[in-house]
């Protein structure tokens, strides 16, 4: 690859990390030489955060630019199109919002109170997020967009102070129960947690992209 295609391979990223973030300037970027120590606020410094030993600090800067990409993508969303269903088997983009409320919750439970399943109140809540479905498509609408970003901020909230009670030793340790065909640990657990976020947000704006008088975007 020449430099000049380097160079603009690396302003298209740049370029985009910025639309999906919603920033306008680099004023959050560090050198390359100092190390990476994120108060919390700095979407771009992905690291240890104060607050947090080192390993969790970096997951939570992690799952913090997920999630500010998610509402980026949603926040300008009407009810009708959050409620907007792509076709017979899509899910609209308010019940994919709710699903990762629901995952989020899970794991909650799971790593932090040892459980399996949600407990017949949880259900209540996350059941049909969780598994969308039919019943998705049935039940979860009707609502504005910050019913749906409510929803997942005091999930995530719940999330983070737990996590700040945590150290490195428990989110590297394996769990026994997960860990029957191969080992799994609490980090791959929150990761998941992570990557799903990042896979269902890329669905969001897919489904965007395709409502009613969208422009033709580039995805």
């Amino acid at each position: 690859m020449t430099s000049s295609n380097s160079r603009n391979r690396r302003n298209f990223l740049m370029h985009s990390a910025f639309l999906t973030t919603g920033f306008l300037g680099l004023n959050s970027f560090q050198s390359p030489d100092t190390p990476a120590f994120s108060k919390g606020d700095d979407l771009f410094v992905i690291g240890p955060m104060d607050g947090f030993s080192p390993q969790i600090g970096t997951l939570v800067s992690m799952l913090n630019y997920n999630r500010q990409t998610v509402i980026n993508t949603v926040q300008s969303l009407s009810m009708e199109e959050l409620d907007y269903l792509h076709d017979a088997n899509s899910n609209t983009i308010g019940a994919l919002i709710l699903h990762l409320g629901a995952v989020d919750k899970y794991y909650q439970i799971n790593t932090f109170e040892g459980r399996q399943e949600f407990n017949e109140e949880e259900k209540k809540i996350w059941d049909v997020p969780m598994n969308l479905g039919e019943e998705g498509r049935q039940q979860i609408k009707g609502y504005k967009v910050d019913y749906y970003l409510d929803m997942i901020r005091e999930v995530r909230e719940k999330t983070i102070k737990e996590l700040k009670k945590r150290d490195d030793k428990w989110l590297l340790a394996v769990d026994p129960e997960w860990s029957q065909e191969q080992p799994l640990n609490t980090y791959w657990k929150w990761f998941h947690v992570c990557e799903h976020e990042s896979n269902h947000r890329g669905q969001m704006t897919w489904l965007k992209g395709r409502l009613p008088g969208a422009k033709a975007g580039k995805d």
